[in-house]
């Protein structure tokens, strides 16, 4: 029994679990997360271009990091998170406004050569390496679904044009990690598998036969589609196979699984209770969590600041606006929930260290301060200790110094043997980052 933050977990599945037999003699599991927040962070200029106080940047310029009243949650973390300042991605700087948030993930140029979304970062992981755990990827979102073109919900995107939908409700979420089969014995599972791969088979032999009589536009058109119908193929494949493992057995007690928007900081610590659960089992190794998106008024999530601390006004005024005291608290609220997440990784031991050693953390926004502007994205990056990242301070990429985001998610996916040399805008590794 393993407990923590006021959960039991049972885990079983550990013992079958390659890199569980013995971690003296094997690595234990390479993790990415990618997670977001909504219009932007609290940045303002002071005289002298000292950094605000309430800044969401722990300092203004390059340098070792000193905690400041917004920040101030991820201090006892502060040799296992870095901030970056400077990097964004030229594929987002003609999209207009908030629609940047589209390609956080991706880098895609949406508003140029590439009409929809691409690959995002996490799931190009997971196209790599999601085949060690029963589940590839885990996509979440605090509104669910995909959202439409510029209006994202979601940051994951297996390919151009195929955006994966978030997951936003906790029992689901739940269900889908731990109680896959919905009451249905194993054996009725396998069978319902066996039956769906014999009727792919079939599309796939009729749609070959007539791929060769179509003209070029219908061909290409085929082609997508019968991606699509591998994607099936690979779906129930992998299901197949993780019938045969047994599932985690995760005890709920201290975890609500009704959390709900009406309390949005039990709400969203049970998401990140939830995530969390999903890489301490080992049931994916890759994930991303949209925590606002950039298109959440109206949505209960757009009213999160009125329920924390009284604020009159939506998040997305606060993010025009940005007033002083209002703006600290929504960053400090903001700070304390994800640096719960880290500090809950780096709480559980694995091997000779910790979770959050062998967990590459992506934590930031596609919008800078008070703005509209598709450029300078607050960037967090935490953990991977174990993994080549090196923390502990503030690396600033503006002016001459300038470099792609997308350089990260290189060193990323080498971190997580997902290996790269290139990856949308990208010129290579960021390498003031790595040990």
């Amino acid at each position: 029994m393993l407990r923590g933050g006021g959960v039991a977990l049972a885990l079983p599945f550990l013992n079958s679990m390659s890199w569980a037999r013995g971690l003296a003699g094997k690595d234990a599991p390479k993790r990415m997360v990618v997670t977001y927040l909504g219009y932007g962070v609290y940045d303002p200029n002071t005289k002298g271009g000292a950094p605000h106080p309430a800044s969401w940047y722990p300092r203004h310029d390059s340098g070792p990091l000193r905690f400041n009243a917004a920040s101030r949650a991820f201090e006892p973390l502060k040799d296992n998170v870095t901030y970056l300042r400077g990097l964004d991605h030229a594929g987002g700087y003609g999209l207009g406004g908030h629609s940047s948030g589209d390609v956080f993930a991706t880098g895609a140029d949406m508003s140029g050569p590439e009409k929809t979304n691409n690959t995002s970062v996490d799931q190009m992981a997971a196209k790599l390496n999601g085949h060690h755990t029963r589940y590839a990827s885990l996509v979440m979102g605090t509104e669910g679904g995909t959202g439409s073109y510029g209006m994202a919900k979601t940051l994951s995107h297996r390919g151009p044009g195929q955006p994966v939908p978030a997951m936003h409700r906790p029992q689901e979420i739940f269900n889908r990690l731990f109680r896959p089969y919905a009451g249905q014995s194993v054996n009725d599972v396998r069978a319902e598998l066996k039956r769906e791969a014999s009727v792919l088979d079939l599309m796939m032999e009729n749609y070959k036969t007539l791929h060769g009589k179509l003209g070029a536009e219908d061909r290409r058109k085929m082609d997508e589609y019968l991606d699509s119908v591998r994607a099936l193929e690979q779906r129930v494949e992998r299901t197949s196979q993780w019938t045969h493992e047994p599932l985690p057995k995760v005890d709920t007690k201290g975890l609500n699984l009704e959390a709900s928007y009406r309390d949005p900081t039990e709400y969203l610590r049970c998401m990140y209770d939830l995530l969390y659960l999903a890489l301490q089992t080992d049931s994916t190794r890759f994930a991303s969590f949209m925590t606002e998106s950039e298109h959440s008024t109206g949505n209960p999530v757009g009213n999160f600041a009125n329920q924390i601390f009284g604020y009159t006004g939506a998040t997305h005024d606060i993010a025009h606006k940005r007033p002083e005291g209002a703006s600290l608290q929504w960053e400090q609220w903001r700070a304390e929930q994800h640096a719960y997440f880290l500090k809950r990784l780096k709480d559980t031991k694995e091997g000779e260290g910790n979770m959050l050693d062998n967990t590459v953390v992506l934590w930031g926004s596609a919008h800078p301060h008070a703005s509209h502007s598709t450029r300078n994205y607050p960037v967090q990056v935490a953990g991977g200790n174990k993994l080549g990242f090196q923390h502990g301070r503030l690396h600033n990429f503006e002016g001459d110094r300038k470099k792609p985001l997308a350089n990260l998610f290189v060193s990323m996916l080498n971190a997580v043997d997902a290996p790269a040399e290139k990856f949308a805008d990208s010129t290579g590794e960021l390498t003031e980052i790595l040990a």
